[in-house]
């Protein structure tokens, strides 16, 4: 049994939960980007989001966790067709890593010599069909996140060496985060996260209390804090499920596509990549709750954390990025 904190139990920090719960629902908004100060629940989340999501079924022994004997790699050999349940895949990637150890490493000597493709699985293989969590991705460095963010958005990883060329699938959701004080992300690199949110140290005391109280019942005895907190974990778990099975039937009202665009255009952001992750995370929310369609007051609810990290800075405007989406709502919307 895990031992990760629950994510139910996850006092405040709503904006990086939902950012997270929508992800889980469609992959293809992106991965998820958090700044914000340490010890907020940052990574708390992650594993405790990870751990609620219900078991993949993987081949056993398959290095990439393929789902079927079909979808293994030509380099693998499976020794068995048996399916096996794996908890969900949650794979940290540490500061000061080489790409080797990130995308895998191949033998070119024994593929020359021998005539056979010898290859060792990286990280990006681990984590497929999981989380791919980064602490401090802004102090990485930016050949990795260009690697990581490229593999995230094809799903294969493919690793060229000499002539030889090994892939597998690699389709992972990213989570980053970060103390923006300790460095920033290029601007090119945070278009490319679907998700920006911001979390801070609670200031309200009962908040605070709050954090202490179930932190020191967990030290105390997780198990039977986590078994306190099942019901609610499950709740969450089963509204995912179900706004899966329902989030490509939910209906995109033309005038909905209309308000994207002109929220878009009215912040300027350069690229369509905003109006495509402002939708694809308006309906994955109307999934969650249950909505046949996408309304307004979807879009209002994630227009922040889609489009925050896309704007240029203005150096006549001293608000912050998310004042300036409100703005443009509140001209758009009325």
């Amino acid at each position: 049994m895990s031992n990760a904190f629950p994510f139910a139990a996850i006092v405040g920090q709503e904006d990086m939960k939902l950012a997270m719960i929508m992800t889980a629902i469609d992959p293809k908004i992106g991965g998820v980007l958090v700044f914000g100060d340490r010890g907020t629940g940052k990574s708390t989340a992650v594993r405790g989001l990870a751990d609620l999501l219900p078991p993949i079924k993987s081949v056993e022994g398959c290095p990439v966790n393929s789902g079927s004997l079909d979808e293994t790699p030509s380099w693998f050999k499976a020794s068995s067709t048996k399916l096996i349940e794996i908890p969900m895949p949650v794979v940290d990637l540490p500061l000061g890593i080489g790409s080797d150890r990130v995308t895998g490493a191949l033998d070119i000597e024994k593929a020359l010599v021998e005539g056979i493709k010898s290859f060792q699985p990286g990280l990006l293989a681990k984590a497929n069909r999981g989380y791919l969590y980064i602490d401090e991705v802004n102090l990485l460095e930016d050949h990795i996140v260009d690697l990581l963010l490229d593999v995230s958005q094809s799903g294969e990883n493919v690793i060229e060496r000499e002539g030889l060329s090994i892939r597998h699938a690699s389709d992972f959701i990213l989570i980053g985060s970060g103390n923006p004080e300790e460095g920033e992300l290029r601007p090119q690199l945070l278009d490319r996260f679907g998700l920006s949110v911001e979390v801070v140290t609670p200031n309200s005391i009962q908040e605070r209390i709050d954090v202490i109280k179930r932190r020191d019942l967990y030290d105390q005895d997780p198990q039977s804090f986590q078994q306190n907190w099942k019901k609610e974990n499950q709740k969450i778990c089963k509204k995912i499920l179900d706004a899966r099975r329902i989030i490509d039937k939910i209906e995109t009202p033309e005038s909905i596509l209309e308000l994207c665009a002109e929220i878009c255009i009215e912040l300027g952001s350069d690229g369509l990549r905003g109006e495509l992750t402002l939708l694809r995370a308006a309906r994955a929310l109307a999934a969650y709750r249950n909505s046949k369609k996408i309304l307004k007051t979807h879009i209002k609810n994630v227009a922040s954390m889609c489009l925050s990290h896309r704007l240029r800075r203005d150096p006549l405007d001293e608000t912050g990025t998310s004042s300036r989406v409100e703005r443009a709502l509140n001209t758009v919307c009325g």
